[in-house]
């Protein structure tokens, strides 16, 4: 199993450290699908900066063409998409990725999507959808919580156990529905088996009616990098139908898209 150190609290500021830096991510995330658009003295207060810190950076941002101002309201551009891209865009692998996905979901004609784990949240980086079947409106880049997640949680069986227990205690554990699991020792018992069996699969634990099953996506040291899953409606596609006939298919393309590593 792989160990990977998730960030605690802010860095000092120091040689390996630009505050300005981080400071100007903290503007950038403090823009959502709730917040498009923010007056300075909203982004300031999001971001947890003075109202000058802010200026300043939001000035830095519009200058190089990824904010606009109305002269009040401040907005992204589409032009903050190059810093998403450069990511897909150094990983070649989900472009070679997208027909092996599109084949599956043509298979099972439910929707498919890949996704990495960042701390405790897991972020999308390939989907090929369906028909619409969740109010989450997802896309590339979306962010979903790991522990409720049949990728979040597959992609947490590949880290120590130590490890796992300290992501899912610093995990907002809310109960999204009656099924959710938010007690640690129990989410720590799903990932075991997760990790028992390498698939996971999760039933309306993140929105009432979901259902979705996960594989790994391992590289040639048998390192689990990313996760595949597909998802679909409980009210058609039972646990025990998604387990016995799509399993396999996502299990088979899962594989397919480890060899291209």
């Amino acid at each position: 199993m792989a160990t990977h150190t998730p960030p605690t609290g802010t860095p000092a500021p120091g040689d390996s450290y630009v505050q300005s830096f981080a400071r100007g991510l903290q503007v950038i995330r403090s823009f959502s699908e709730s917040a498009p658009r923010q007056t300075l003295s909203e982004v300031a207060a999001a971001s947890g900066l003075t109202r000058a810190g802010a200026r300043r950076i939001l000035l830095t941002l519009q200058t190089l063409g990824y904010v606009v101002s109305d002269g009040k309201l401040f907005t992204l551009t589409p032009r903050i998409l190059d810093l998403g891209f450069a990511y897909l865009s150094s990983m070649p692998i989900w472009n070679r990725a997208e027909p092996v996905m599109e084949a599956l979901v043509q298979q099972v004609q439910e929707s498919c999507s890949a996704a990495v784990l960042d701390a405790t949240d897991i972020v999308y980086v390939m989907r090929v959808p369906t028909k619409k079947i969740m109010h989450i409106s997802l896309g590339v880049g979306s962010r979903l919580p790991a522990y409720c997640t049949s990728l979040g949680r597959l992609l947490l069986a590949d880290l120590d156990d130590e490890e796992v227990r300290a992501r899912l205690e610093a995990s907002d554990r809310q109960a999204l529905t009656k099924h959710t699991v938010t007690d640690v020792d129990a989410l720590m018992a799903k990932v075991a088996q997760a990790r028992r069996q390498q698939w996971c699969l999760v039933n309306q634990e993140l929105e009432e009616g979901l259902i979705s099953v996960a594989a790994p996506i391992v590289n040639r040291q048998g390192r689990m990098v990313a996760a595949l899953n597909i998802s679909g409606q409980a009210n058609r596609t039972s646990a025990k139908v998604m387990q016995e006939t799509m399993l396999p298919a996502l299990m088979d393309a899962a594989k397919k898209v480890s060899q291209l590593l």
